[in-house]
């Protein structure tokens, strides 16, 4: 017969065993949980991420921005050469003559063009003040555009092409490491009434975007607030420094597209997908700045980084600048 001591010794090893096995089980199943949440967003990044690059590198992307020129009122001739008043990066030796005259701008080409893909030889442009957009002209069997921008009381003439050493030179992004811990729970504190808020853009020029309210967070339990911009592309439009901003960040901080929140104001911001403006790629666009009240004492360590250009592009892009002034 077998001590009763020893059976109970014996039992006691069996219920540890089980127990082991049931523990090994849990982690072993809680350990595939955790590695199928991570390779789905590992997939949704890479995801977003060729999808951003993509629309960088259109065509008619940022990185294909050859020069913006102010237009003041008069006659300007326009091209490539050294005889026009304002000389084009890339295009045809003489593009055409834009005349500029109680805020309106006409044009009389040179060569022929498109207006908004249609064969034309000129006529009155639209800017992208306006609700139907700005009038497009396309040049160069349509790898160079051409068309008017507003901002503030300034007319200029912003200009594209599909060689363009930005774009055919795109170096790529780098990432921060980010991760699923930057899905951040967020309440939508509505402005009532609706104010604007004035945004000044990296031009100098201040205008005021529309302000529905104010998005509140935390990070590691501490409290921020971001207000939030409405651009009319039902989303919310956040601009934003953080203490990695000049440290490993573009300089002027960096874009982020919010979904709006729902019936009880509740949203999640996707710091991983906080991005570059248009002007971490090229001296020609008119980027909005973040308002004083959007500068976050926290280092936000997910998302886009700082872009560093291939030296041959930077080097076109350098030359082209210093040509448009």
């Amino acid at each position: 017969m077998v001590p009763a001591r020893t059976l109970t010794l014996v039992l006691l090893a069996l219920v540890l065993l089980a127990a082991c096995r049931r523990d090994a089980g849990v982690d072993a199943a809680a350990e595939a949980a955790r590695a199928r949440a991570q390779a789905q967003f590992d997939a949704s990044e890479q995801a977003w991420r060729a999808q951003r690059r993509a629309e960088l590198t259109r065509p008619d992307g940022w990185t294909s921005l050859v020069g913006l020129h102010w237009l003041e009122p008069g006659t300007h001739r326009v091209g490539r050469d050294t005889d026009n008043g304002i000389r084009l990066q890339m295009g045809p030796a003489h593009l055409g003559v834009f005349t500029v005259a109680k805020g309106r701008v006409s044009f009389v080409a040179d060569v022929p063009v498109t207006l908004d893909g249609r064969p034309a030889r000129g006529g009155v442009l639209r800017s992208d003040a306006s609700p139907a957009g700005p009038s497009v002209i396309g040049f160069d069997d349509g790898q160079g555009q051409a068309l008017v921008i507003a901002r503030g009381d300034r007319l200029a003439l912003r200009v594209r092409h599909a060689q363009a050493p930005t774009r055919l030179g795109f170096a790529g992004i780098a990432y921060w490491p980010g991760g699923p811990q930057w899905r951040i729970p967020a309440r939508f504190i509505a402005h009532d009434p609706v104010r604007t808020l004035p945004v000044v853009d990296i031009t100098g020029n201040t205008q005021p975007i529309r302000n529905p309210g104010e998005v509140e967070f935390r990070i590691a339990g501490t409290p921020y607030r971001l207000q939030a911009l409405d651009q009319g592309e039902g989303s919310l439009f956040l601009v934003f420094a953080d203490r990695t901003s000049g440290h490993g960040s573009y300089p002027a901080g960096r874009f982020l597209d919010a979904p709006l929140p729902d019936a009880k104001g509740r949203l999640v911001l996707d710091f991983n997908r906080a991005y570059n403006p248009p002007c971490a790629f090229t001296p020609f666009a008119t980027c909005p700045l973040p308002p004083p009240e959007n500068r976050l004492d926290v280092a936000i360590r997910a998302g886009e980084m700082a872009y560093h250009p291939r030296a041959d592009a930077a080097t076109a892009t350098a030359t082209a600048g210093d040509a448009s002034r």
